[in-house]
């Protein structure tokens, strides 16, 4: 059986509802003001972590002029771009992370990163975080995996971008080096990604074959694919988050806001809450309805010794006669005294 995680006052587990982090990544546009605002934003929406990344664009790629340091591909987001000037754009300056830190706390949230190197892994050390998030890109880098399995904190990692074979052995790397409480994360590494590319089937399997809590790092637009993924079993859930789209932001496009963080984590935990059990038991509540079921009414008066017809006895609410099933084996019987119209039929008005 698969054990909870406790991080701080939440518990990660089947049993809990999901736990929803909110990605800020580079859509603070490079203003501490407005990465505060966010923090209150989500906050209020009701995540129950806040994520930021930690790198620099020294720390991530290399400030090079070539072809290989530039996305070509047309449909991206982020197409013609360097990257090394996508990552200067996009990073969080690492003294802000503190500030941030210390006001998601004040307002009840966890707050952790996902390291780029192992001198992000040094840096959130002395911050004290409480957890670590493996990004996909890097879900297959031994030597950051090694670095924070050895912290020996919890570890929630994403999948996108890698093979079954990657995540078993990078499954393994962290394990071998300290790594005892892992949550994997289903995860469609395109952004933003289609419903279609999503496979949330994949997230029972994935538990089985690691014999880890999965949740579901969210990348599509809107909140049905998070919802459907609780019903799966998802018990993470990650999306990314802006004050608005139109303000713009290296992923603004992909993010949801305020509104609709509230939205995911009021519908994920009420997916969650309407999982259940398997049950054919009737709720206390079901047994109050009872009474609107159909039964078997005198609908016209009827005289003693008169037969019952399909213009005297109907099928109606509420459920205080005769049950349905018995109507062909009274009809062509005869009334054993005079029964007023609006009468539930019982057997003693039946010869």
């Amino acid at each position: 059986m698969i054990q909870p995680i406790q991080v701080a006052q939440y518990t990660i587990g089947s049993a809990h509802r999901p736990f929803v982090i909110a990605e800020m990544s580079g859509n603070h546009n490079q203003s501490l003001e407005r990465a505060l605002e966010i923090v209150d934003a989500v906050a209020d929406a009701g995540a129950h972590a806040l994520k930021l990344q930690t790198y620099t664009p020294d720390t991530i790629t290399f400030n090079g002029a070539s072809e290989e340091f530039y996305i070509r591909d047309a449909k991206s987001l982020w197409a013609d771009k360097n990257l090394y000037k996508l990552y200067q754009d996009a990073y969080t300056p690492w003294e802000w992370h503190k500030p941030i830190f210390d006001h998601a706390k004040k307002r009840g949230m966890i707050a952790f990163s996902s390291p780029f190197d192992t001198t992000a892994v040094d840096f959130l050390e002395s911050l004290e975080v409480p957890l670590y998030k493996i990004a996909s890109f890097e879900n297959t880098d031994h030597i950051l995996l090694k670095k924070v399995a050895q912290t020996g904190k919890p570890v929630i990692m994403s999948t996108g971008v890698a093979s079954v074979a990657d995540l078993d052995e990078s499954v393994k790397v962290l394990r071998a080096n300290g790594c005892t409480e892992l949550v994997l994360l289903k995860c469609t590494s395109t952004y933003p990604a289609t419903p279609e590319s999503t496979n949330l089937l994949t997230i029972p399997h994935m538990s089985q074959l690691f014999d880890v809590p999965v949740g579901l790092s969210d990348h599509t637009m809107g909140i049905g694919a998070a919802v459907a993924a609780v019903a799966l079993g998802a018990v993470v859930l990650e999306k990314h988050v802006t004050l608005r789209r139109a303000d713009g932001g290296v992923d603004s496009a992909f993010s949801l806001e305020p509104e609709e963080l509230k939205s995911l984590v009021i519908e994920t935990e009420r997916a969650k809450l309407a999982m259940g059990q398997v049950s054919y038991t009737l709720t206390p509540k079901e047994e109050k309805s009872l009474q609107f079921k159909r039964s078997l009414y005198v609908v016209r008066d009827v005289s003693a010794g008169e037969p019952f017809t399909p213009e005297n006895v109907r099928s109606i609410r509420p459920a205080n006669g005769l049950h349905t099933r018995y109507y062909d084996d009274i009809l062509g019987k005869t009334a054993t005294t005079n029964i007023q119209a609006g009468t539930a039929l019982a057997w003693e008005h039946i010869n």
